[in-house]
């Protein structure tokens, strides 16, 4: 698109590109928007798996973490299917949430599994950590909970396209009231991915480890103007205020960034 831009504005093209399934996701900034189609179409006839061009409208929003999308190119959809470690998932990017950014993260948190555990995913959405920790060990039980009706759907649906019926049990819900009501003292594993309010769950997933113990993946934002260290403390007073004990933080990193000077962040802690 290099003769299709005022050269003054070529320094502003978005130098990022989500892909899920066949659809590609971009941020325009707004001295871009009249060219936004320019710019789809371009990624179209550039990469010729894509369909469909989605510019991302807001921020992600709402207890059920969404974003508004507006088609720029292609076909006028936002539903898809991802494939991504040996796993498929459909995915409707304006009813569910799904970050293709997290790849590296559900493999990770998959492979450190190990068989006989039962696994609480927290926060599951259409089940890309769930379904990832099932299709690769045999004998696993994840119990994987969201408040989002049409992302239980759609992980039904992948636990189905998967085949792993016998293995992830989808539970609709507040991830308090389900455990509290279903789940306690069951889990060897917990996943904590909802990093803008894991802490206000911490108590659902003290009482849902085992009384020997687990581990508990923690994510959160950091800021410019706080620190990992920060994260790290914030969650074992958290810890120790549901009266159990952070025995040892494994390990932990920055994930991602989100924003200019914001990140996504995780730990791994062992719960005594």
């Amino acid at each position: 698109i290099e003769k299709r831009l005022p050269p003054h504005l070529l320094a502003s093209l978005p130098r990022a590109i989500d892909f899920v399934g066949d659809i590609a996701i971009i941020e325009i900034p707004p001295e871009l928007d009249a060219y936004k189609r320019i710019i789809g179409e371009a990624i179209l006839e550039t990469h010729k798996n894509v369909r469909t061009v989605l510019a991302k409208v807001g921020v992600i929003s709402g207890t059920y973490r969404l974003r508004e999308f507006s088609v720029i190119a292609g076909e006028p959809k936002t539903e898809t299917i991802h494939r991504e470690h040996g796993c498929q998932y459909y995915v409707d990017l304006a009813k569910a949430y799904f970050s293709p950014r997290l790849s590296y993260e559900h493999k990770r948190v998959a492979s450190l599994i190990e068989e006989g555990e039962t696994v609480i995913d927290l926060f599951a959405g259409v089940g890309p950590f769930a379904i990832q920790i099932a299709k690769t060990h045999e004998n696993v039980e994840v119990y994987a909970i969201d408040v989002n009706p049409n992302a239980v759907e759609f992980l039904k649906r992948n636990i189905r396209l998967n085949r792993i019926e016998s293995n992830v049990h989808p539970i609709l819900g507040d991830a308090k009231q389900v455990v509290k009501e279903r789940l306690s003292g069951v889990a060897d594993r917990v996943i904590m991915n909802l990093p803008e309010k894991a802490i206000e769950f911490v108590e659902a997933a003290c009482t849902t480890i085992k009384s020997a113990g687990g581990i508990v993946h923690f994510y959160s934002f950091v800021s410019a103007s706080g620190s990992l260290e920060n994260v790290k403390l914030h969650f074992i007073e958290a810890v120790e205020q549901c009266g159990r004990k952070v025995e040892k933080i494994f390990f932990s990193r920055l994930v991602r960034a989100t924003a200019p000077y914001k990140w996504q962040a995780v730990i791994d802690a062992k719960i005594h």
